[in-house]
């Protein structure tokens, strides 16, 4: 794994626990972390169970008895360490967004169709997909209980930048993390509203705003924010971003991606109205899914609230009796189990880089769209090419 922090716990979390609750067709080894400084992934390494750390990404990425790359680093570093994976043969899972630009998501997509050619697989990480609750909602809806598409909504929620004198961590910062709450949490957005309705968004137009301009230079990193120096810098990505968008198959969407909602901490809410139903899906409220049956007898409908605990439910067989909840951090075990099985099957695992890529698009999309007055912009432009695709 290249990279610790907030995600590096959880996708250790991931690999400790898949192997132990699912029946793997391949043993995960949790053979080394890298990390830019050698004490803090040395410790990190002890701390949630890797053999071994090193700071050269490079040389771990040539060791022979290396087979997989987990990549947990800003999106600055994702192109050049999963192309370099790729390249040498080794399979790679990398965080969401892809990357920081769309050209970078091309070339990483690029150096993953050669290295399927060659039996060596890519995925990338939107996690939320694997939620129980929100899988089973994929497939009411590809079962066609909600009939036709036609209305979706998606709120992702948080308040952690709500403060002004908050520091001015990695993730306001363009050059690392590409853009804001857009890219941070509205790729998860749009990926999940996208995987439950099995349509890509075509169009979009939107407004992004940074609400706080100038904050304080980091002092010692603290989970997603940390302790403030006298010193101050520029905020250079959105807080805030609001969007509308066109699927491909008519219906339309609304969106809110916003680290600037008071007293909401990870609130991430999805709604699909079609013909036939309704679902609905809260994060906050991860082990139930509420569905609209529009066929019921007229005065007996509303929505129903199914718990997602049974053992026929995505997942759940492996885990609790039914009612004995799961939590955030499944969703990782979860990602684990299936980029092995995928691996071991020889088949692409999804989210493919592809899938990525065409995230990237929608984030480029919105941008441009609020650039220009927040005019309609198509999704699908061809990527501008990389100066450079080593």
């Amino acid at each position: 794994m290249i990279g610790h922090g907030f995600m590096g716990a959880a996708h250790s979390q991931g690999w400790r626990v898949a192997p132990r609750f699912f029946d793997l067709p391949r043993q995960p080894e949790m053979s080394i972390l890298v990390g830019r400084n050698a004490a803090t992934a040395a410790e990190a390494a002890e701390r949630w169970g890797w053999a071994e750390s090193s700071t050269d990404w490079r040389a771990v990425i040539d060791r022979p008895d290396i087979d997989v790359i987990d990549i947990v680093t800003p999106g600055t570093s994702h192109a050049e360490i999963a192309i370099a994976a790729l390249n040498a043969g080794k399979h790679v899972l990398c965080e969401k967004p892809l990357a920081n630009t769309v050209a970078e998501a091309a070339a990483m997509t690029d150096a993953a169709a050669r290295a399927f050619e060659r039996g060596v697989y890519a995925m990338v990480g939107f996690t939320y997909r694997r939620v129980p609750a929100a899988t089973l909602a994929r497939d009411f809806v590809a079962a066609g209980k909600i009939g036709q598409i036609r209305q979706v909504r998606v709120n992702y929620l948080q308040d952690w930048l709500v403060d002004p004198e908050s520091p001015l961590t990695w993730r306001l910062q363009k050059e690392l993390a590409g853009s804001g709450a857009l890219g941070d949490i509205g790729a998860h957005a749009i990926d999940l509203a996208q995987f439950i309705t099995g349509q890509r968004l075509s169009s979009v137009s939107g407004i992004i705003e940074t609400l706080v301009t100038e904050r304080p230079l980091l002092g010692t990193k603290q989970g997603l924010s940390g302790t403030a120096t006298t010193e101050r810098g520029a905020v250079t990505v959105d807080d805030v971003a609001l969007f509308t968008g066109r699927f491909e198959g008519g219906a339309l969407g609304s969106f809110e991606a916003t680290r600037f909602s008071t007293g909401r901490k990870n609130a991430f809410r999805i709604e699909v109205a079609g013909s036939d139903g309704a679902i609905a899906f809260d994060l906050e409220d991860l082990n139930t899914l509420s569905f609209f049956d529009g066929h019921a007898a007229t005065g007996q409908q509303g929505f129903t609230r199914i718990l997602v605990t049974e053992p026929q439910h995505p997942y759940l067989a492996a885990w609790w009796p039914p009612g004995h909840m799961l939590g955030y951090e499944h969703g990782f075990t979860h990602q684990a189990r299936d980029f092995v099985h995928a691996i071991a099957a020889g088949e692409q695992p999804t989210p493919s880089f592809a899938d990525g890529l065409q995230v990237q698009r929608v984030l480029a999309a919105v941008e441009a769209s609020s650039d220009n007055g927040s005019a309609w912009t198509r999704t699908h432009e061809p990527a501008p090419e990389l100066a450079t695709q080593n």
